[in-house]
């Protein structure tokens, strides 16, 4: 407050010198006042310069590269208050494609870049809702942009730009995603489209945006159509004619679907199509549904499925009695002792679905029992011991020490932390068996083989 301007000015353009983020800021406040009017120019070199990183941005530097870009985005923002819309709309759309052309570029495990697209298209609708910019040409730059863009950049702009676009600007949006909509092959079971999450996905979600702007549910439901080429498809229709009151239709198409897919089908097209013969109270065909999903795959989720919908028709006891043998007996089938698990790969065939769903119904003992005739996995074997050592702290203690091996094999000071809380565990459950030697002779043998383990034996000291 003491010193002169000119001595200020002087240490501040110094500083800016030194200093690249608040050069910038200060040729924008110049550029947005300057003698001339706003200098546009300006601010887009100050765009380019904060996205041009010169080379790929890891991790650590992402957060402070973005906040470089943030503070060009706030100046632009600024522009909004000074009556600047329409080359605010100018400026969000050379930042956008910029900031599109810079991502590959950046390690954005946070989603930095992510949160910088999303702030500049709330700032471009803003603008455009002041600027109030012809209709027709702006619906041309909003459809080109969301058809080509790999960022999901104006998703769904028909929607929200609804209300700049107006009736000229929704119909041009609709004839120009018409025509290449009509490019888009038809893809029924077995067909596949190489540009199926890429360019055929961004024109079937503006059709669909189209088609619900319009209330219009048979032209959605057309549009559906193009794709049978998965069950979920399937789906996806019968639920928006349920949505629409149109459950005859939904039916037939949840029906249409499960006859294409009968085979490993998407599990969520069988339940619907369940609950719909459910409310039609054609129960037997919902449980017939329901058996063969759960036969497919009899594991938890879908026991719990198949008793959800026993329940409706008060026959729980009947179908769990069957499931039940069902699981038995798959797994006696296992060839070789091993199972597929779901994933591709083949695990040792174990009594852990058994194990999984007895502990589900709270039913310790039976899960206890089942783990000890046909095996289970380690965690269920830890579920079961911090179950049954309060009452019965005998049974556990082989569990944890057989536990606390597989941990030390890791070979980590996670690991021997680890191991080392499972001791604590060990000796407080032998004190109250009264057999503490138990514990000094299991600990005197756990030194000994793992002795050349030094940072495991400092914990133990």
């Amino acid at each position: 407050a003491t010193l002169d301007k000119g001595t200020l000015a002087d240490m501040l353009v110094d500083q800016a010198m030194e200093d690249d983020r608040l050069r910038q800021r200060l040729l924008m406040k110049v550029a947005r006042k300057g003698p001339k009017g706003l200098d546009v120019a300006t601010y887009r070199r100050a765009i380019d310069e904060a996205v041009d990183a010169g080379d790929f941005v890891d991790y650590r530097d992402a957060y402070d590269y973005a906040r470089g870009i943030e503070e060009a985005v706030d100046s632009v923002e600024e522009l909004l208050k000074d009556g600047h819309a329409t080359e605010v709309i100018e400026l969000a759309e050379h930042a956008l494609e910029s900031v599109e052309d810079a991502i590959e570029l950046v390690d954005d495990s946070d989603g930095h870049m992510g949160g910088i697209l999303e702030r500049l298209q709330e700032i471009h609708h803003k603008a455009c809702k002041k600027a109030k910019p012809d209709p027709e040409t702006l619906a041309r730059r909003l459809f080109e942009w969301e058809l080509r863009t790999d960022w999901d950049t104006f998703y769904g702009a028909a929607k929200t730009y609804a209300d700049v676009l107006g009736e000229k600007g929704l119909a041009v949006y609709r004839k120009l995603a018409e025509a290449e909509w009509a490019k888009v092959p038809a893809l029924g079971s077995g067909r596949d489209d190489s540009q199926k999450y890429g360019k055929r996905s961004r024109i079937t979600h503006i059709m669909e945006t189209l088609a619900s702007l319009a209330g219009d549910v048979e032209a959605l439901v057309a549009i559906k159509q193009r794709d049978l080429s998965s069950a979920y498809f399937y789906l996806q229709i019968a639920e928006t004619l349920k949505g629409a009151g149109m459950h005859d239709l939904a039916l037939e198409w949840a029906e249409r679907g499960v006859k294409a897919f009968p085979v490993r089908t998407d599990g969520r097209l069988r339940e619907f199509l369940a609950r719909e013969y459910h409310r039609l109270k054609r129960h037997d065909e919902a449980m017939a549904l329901i058996w063969t999903e759960f036969t497919e795959s009899p594991a938890l989720e879908r026991y719990r499925i198949l008793k959800a919908h026993a329940d409706r028709i008060g026959l729980w006891n009947h179908w769990r009695e069957k499931a039940l043998e069902h699981l038995r007996e798959t797994i006696a089938k296992a060839k070789d002792g091993r199972k597929d698990d779901g994933w591709g790969r083949y695990v040792a065939a174990d009594h852990s679905d058994f194990v999984r769903i007895f502990l589900w119904e709270k039913d310790v003992e039976a899960a206890w029992r089942e783990a000890h005739a046909g095996g289970c996995s380690d965690g269920l074997w830890m579920d079961l011991a911090g179950k049954r050592e309060k009452d019965h702290p005998e049974d556990v203690l082989p569990i944890y020490q057989r536990q606390i091996e597989r941990t030390l094999n890791r070979k980590n000071n996670q690991a021997y932390r680890e191991a080392v809380a499972l001791l604590r565990k060990i000796r407080g459950l032998t004190v109250r068996i009264g057999d503490e030697t138990r514990f000094t002779r299991y600990l005197a043998s756990l030194r000994a083989t793992h002795k050349p383990k030094r940072n495991f034996m400092k914990l133990l000291d």
